[in-house]
């Protein structure tokens, strides 16, 4: 039977991740700012309003729930998720790492990565979605205006120094082009402490973000690798925005 438009898969897959160098915090700061994301991104989308701690088991994933987010249940989260020597003491530079998902089974199944209170040039901090693979929720996920609203609150709720949401083809296509901080996806924020956005040609849409950055987004529709036009509007901007000063490592070792 032939799929419907809506069910059909995409060729690429996307992700939304927000960046920001050395900042000491502790896992109750961790976990504030956590639980002020998780409520931002529920008011995105109703599939983003639903999380759950990591489970060993796929069928055991929506049994314990962290909405509505408590703050001394995150914490305890980001504890369990400090840096070790192999069988030597904690790594306190490299902060705090917490995994879990959203509990969405097959292609609507969206996981969260967050490493937080990192302090060390080694690795940056950083939160990392995966997005919906294919199917209705995310044709209305991987869109104007949704995306970009994730990608804003995403920015604002961990006060990143940069971030974006595009596709990891587009990410591979750029090879050594994409070192974290560097380069412009199909949805990119860049904050107020890298400087001032210039004018952009069109359809290249440009909004501020709660007097903190400026998000870019380059097309109304889905940007892929697969239109010429969309790589050389990326290219385009990524150069005026390097000229521009706002494209740089957020660490200036490996990341």
């Amino acid at each position: 039977m032939a799929t419907t438009p809506e069910a059909a898969p995409h060729a690429e897959t996307y992700y939304a991740g927000a960046y920001w160098g050395p900042r000491k915090e502790s896992p109750e700061d961790c976990a504030l700012r956590t639980a002020n994301f998780l409520n931002l991104m529920a008011e995105c989308d109703p599939l983003l309003a639903h999380w759950y701690k990591p489970t060993k088991s796929r069928k055991d994933a929506q049994k314990y729930p962290l909405m509505p987010p408590d703050v001394p249940t995150l914490a305890a989260q980001f504890r369990r998720g400090v840096n070790h020597e192999r069988g030597g003491p904690v790594i306190e530079q490299l902060g705090f790492s917490f995994w879990f998902g959203n509990g969405g089974a097959g292609a609507d199944g969206v996981d969260l990565r967050l490493t937080c209170g990192a302090y060390s040039e080694a690795v940056p901090n950083s939160c990392v979605m995966t997005l919906p693979k294919h199917g209705p929720n995310a044709e209305r996920i991987i869109a104007a205006p949704v995306l970009p609203h994730v990608v804003s609150c995403m920015a604002s709720a961990w006060d990143a120094d940069w971030a974006l949401a595009t596709s990891w083809e587009h990410r591979e296509k750029l090879s050594d082009e994409a070192r974290t901080g560097t380069f412009v996806g199909w949805v990119t924020y860049l904050s107020l402490r890298r400087g001032t956005v210039p004018p952009l040609p069109a359809p290249v849409r440009i909004q501020q973000v709660e007097g903190k950055g400026t998000l870019v987004v380059l097309t109304p529709e889905r940007f892929t690798v697969t239109n010429p036009e969309h790589l050389a509007l990326a290219k385009r901007v990524r150069e005026l925005l390097s000229r521009a000063g706002l494209l740089r490592p957020v660490l200036d070792g490996p990341a």
